[in-house]
């Protein structure tokens, strides 16, 4: 079975993984297993509770984050995160995610986010940082781990 994305070049960030298919909204474009626990937080680790690090096996750890992503994140039964067409996605669009979908806190990418979308935010945040109305937009598509952290510090509701 052939995977519908693949890893090339991309302009001014490295990599990334782009689709050899097209995507429908709602259809999983990629599957979330997990390689390996991690004792920190780091650019490839993915959140998967308050204090919960994992890395993700295959070409996962190269999507690039996208401010306004084709992407979400849909939890798995192995707490992986899969990966769901938020947009369609057509064969050569780069596939991207919004790293606040699944990551509380982010302080370690550069100042400046390079995602190049026209809503960018200016930089990379977590989930923490993210408007009320940008956390909406992703309601359903984001970690629920997030929505539980939220009330914890915030007092929001869940």
């Amino acid at each position: 079975m052939k995977d519908g994305f693949e890893l090339r070049k991309s302009s001014g960030k490295g990599e990334g993984i782009y689709a050899t298919q097209s995507f429908t909204v709602g259809e999983i474009v990629m599957v979330g297993v997990i390689k390996e626990a991690l004792n920190e937080n780091h650019s490839h680790a993915s959140q998967i509770g308050e204090n919960k690090f994992v890395l993700h096996d295959g070409l996962i750890t190269k999507v690039n984050h996208s401010c306004d992503p084709n992407c979400g994140i849909r939890v798995n039964e192995t707490n992986g995160h899969n990966f769901v067409a938020i947009d369609e996605i057509s064969v050569n669009e780069e596939i991207t995610f919004d790293y606040a979908m699944r990551n509380y806190m982010i302080d370690y990418f550069p100042k400046e986010c390079m995602c190049g979308s026209k809503k960018c935010r200016g930089r990379i945040t977590g989930w923490k940082d993210l408007s009320n109305e940008k956390k909406k937009d992703y309601e359903g598509f984001a970690a629920p781990y997030l929505l539980e952290l939220d009330a914890k510090y915030s007092g929001e509701k869940a």
